[in-house]
């Protein structure tokens, strides 16, 4: 068993694992752990915190800028990960979506109440008051479909079969819960963007915050879709072949009867 040769369900030690995958189990290790985290405040948010719910726009929320700061350091040690082990997982459109989501959190971080239409030098020298707490805050529940995809990750790195009902279970969950938490949110949210839109309101949001909003809200969404169709296909191909196995079995069981 000490044998790095001999074959085991797992990777083994860390010693005996091939180097290459080091990065790739820490990185997954993290992103589960930083999804839960932001995952779960975000939905406390998002159900309980009164002066976030009642100002989805300018009301401010301690709590859910804290949330908005982890989620913000975590993509930039994140980003940084990736482009120092690119040849081992690099992703372009993992590079796309942190740098879209750090431009559009460091409104909420560091914007103030008043004009937005000053240089970023400015924002950071005034009284920092965040903007679109709520908002930014709606979006992190996104990542809590991030553990099952890191765990589909995890089932292929200890070459679990793919029919195995732990990886076909996870395989369901992800796509049902990506679909709720980024898919099936984009009507109501859009819906709400176009509600907001003219009000005073969103008028004092200022020309530059309300661009970025509504264009990174779209970049990433775009991704999202894309991410949803590949792992909608692989869903319905996992099924279809567990069908045409089942129904295989049977004909052959119906031979030997």
């Amino acid at each position: 068993p000490g044998s790095c040769n001999h074959p085991q369900p797992s990777p083994g030690p860390a010693h005996c694992r091939p180097r290459a995958s080091r990065p790739g189990t820490r990185h997954r290790v993290v992103s589960t752990c930083h999804s839960l985290v932001v995952g779960v405040v975000g939905l406390y948010i998002f159900f309980f915190d009164e002066a976030a719910i009642a100002d989805p726009l300018w009301g401010d929320t301690s709590l859910g800028k804290v949330n908005i700061a982890i989620a913000s350091g975590y993509l930039v040690s994140d980003l940084l990960i990736l482009i120092w082990y690119w040849k081992v997982i690099g992703d372009k459109y993992f590079v796309i979506h942190h740098c879209t989501a750090l431009y559009a959190y460091h409104f909420v971080l560091l914007s103030h109440k008043g004009s937005h239409s000053q240089l970023w030098s400015s924002l950071v020298a005034q009284k920092k008051d965040g903007v679109l707490v709520y908002i930014g805050n709606f979006r992190l529940l996104a990542e809590l479909s991030s553990p099952f995809v890191n765990q589909r990750w995890f089932f292929e790195a200890l070459k679990y079969p793919k029919f195995s009902k732990a990886n076909v279970i996870n395989g369901i969950l992800m796509t049902v819960v990506f679909f709720v938490v980024r898919i099936a949110s984009i009507p109501p949210f859009y819906s709400y963007m176009y509600s907001v839109f003219g009000t005073e309101a969103y008028r004092r949001l200022g020309f530059l915050i309300q661009f970025s909003w509504i264009t990174t809200c779209v970049v990433l969404d775009v991704m999202n879709v894309m991410w949803m169709i590949k792992i909608s296909k692989g869903c319905i191909k996992i099924i279809s072949l567990l069908r045409q196995e089942k129904a295989r079995k049977s004909l052959q069981n119906g031979k030997l009867d």
